[in-house]
């Protein structure tokens, strides 16, 4: 199993600048190579605090590339809903020759009411324009002159540069939470799939829709599986919680702030369900994100036993994709942990 870092922001100017966020996230980034991180990833969301600083994957991530030269790149994830699918393989297909072939390229439809709202896009459309635009990018990256006449998209025959440096183009990435569809379209497509924590018998439940779509379709290997969590790894179990639960608190609440338009009244037959997504947000605590292994918070040996029990639950992941300086931790404390836990949780890891 291979260990990433992640960086998905939840601050607004009145917690920190974006200028002072993104300079930790680079500092954590020049770590990569010396400390064994193998793959670098951010999101995009727009507008609030939850992920608002980081509307362009691509852009964060091309500064990246110029600071470590052995990690991959990960969107985690692009959002084609609010984006024109030409210019979004364009750009991918750019941020794969700047970086000499390391861009891995994964998507997701979106969620939040308010980017919907703002770029003018029906959340009734949601899944129709991502199996389309999905379909699109990856023809136009593989293909030369390509016409489409779409039910979003019209164009004459197109060609777009540059061309991936990737051959046939970089390996996609499907964003999922739990619905069984999600999961089995992406190993059914031989897509990686990049979700979060769920209990283990759930976890282990959706791995086998996956990795039995993946090779019902004929698809060699057993597809790739990315999870990710909020990680801080620390001598004193004292300071990880004392560093750690006022960040998390923060993370849930903005997280649930930017969700809960579900709650008043929106609606969509493309996201049944989601109201419960508040609801469970609404409830959630430091405690609560340990327990279910959406975060590796604690010692050394702490987190690694946490580890291997989850993994040996579900049977086993390639990526896993940690958010190392979330909220306002101090970018010393952030590093101190990376390292902790390549020096003293990484060789423990079995499974």
């Amino acid at each position: 199993m291979e260990f990433g870092i992640q960086f998905f922001p939840t601050n607004g100017p009145a917690q920190q600048s974006a200028a002072d966020y993104w300079a930790n996230a680079l500092g954590c980034v020049d770590l990569c190579d010396e400390l064994n991180y193998t793959s670098i990833r951010t999101v995009e969301h727009y507008f609030g605090r939850y992920g608002g600083y980081s509307p362009s994957p691509v852009a964060f991530l091309s500064a990246a590339a110029m600071r470590s030269k052995k990690a991959r790149l990960i969107t985690g994830a692009v959002l084609p809903a609010f984006s024109h699918p030409l210019k979004l393989a364009s750009e991918l297909t750019f941020l794969d020759a700047l970086s000499n072939g390391r861009l891995e390229a994964g998507f997701a439809r979106a969620f939040l009411p308010i980017e919907f709202e703002r770029f003018g896009v029906s959340l009734d459309e949601s899944r129709a324009r991502f199996d389309e635009a999905l379909t699109l990018i990856r023809k136009v990256m593989i293909e030369e002159n390509v016409t489409h006449n779409g039910r979003f998209w019209k164009f004459p025959a197109t060609t777009i540069l540059p061309r991936p440096t990737q051959q046939p183009c970089m390996p996609f990435w499907i964003a999922a939470v739990q619905t069984h569809a999600s999961f089995e379209m992406a190993g059914r497509l031989g897509y990686g799939i990049m979700a979060i924590p769920v209990t283990g018998a759930t976890m282990r439940e959706l791995i086998g829709i996956y990795r039995k779509a993946w090779k019902d379709a004929g698809h060699p290997g057993n597809g790739r599986i990315m999870l990710a969590f909020h990680m801080y790894c620390s001598p004193s179990k004292e300071e990880a919680r004392a560093t750690t639960e006022p960040e998390i608190t923060a993370y849930l609440k903005a997280f649930a702030d930017a969700a809960r338009a579900w709650t008043t009244g929106t609606n969509s037959k493309d996201y049944v369900g989601y109201d419960k997504i508040v609801t469970h947000l609404d409830s959630a605590t430091w405690e609560s994100q340990i327990a279910n292994n959406s975060a590796w918070i604690g010692t050394p040996d702490s987190i690694a036993n946490q580890i291997n029990t989850y993994l040996g639950e579900i049977g086993g992941i390639d990526i896993a994709s940690m958010q190392v300086n979330y909220g306002n931790i101090p970018s010393d404390k952030a590093h101190a942990s990376m390292r902790l836990f390549t020096k003293e949780v990484m060789p423990q890891v079995k499974v």
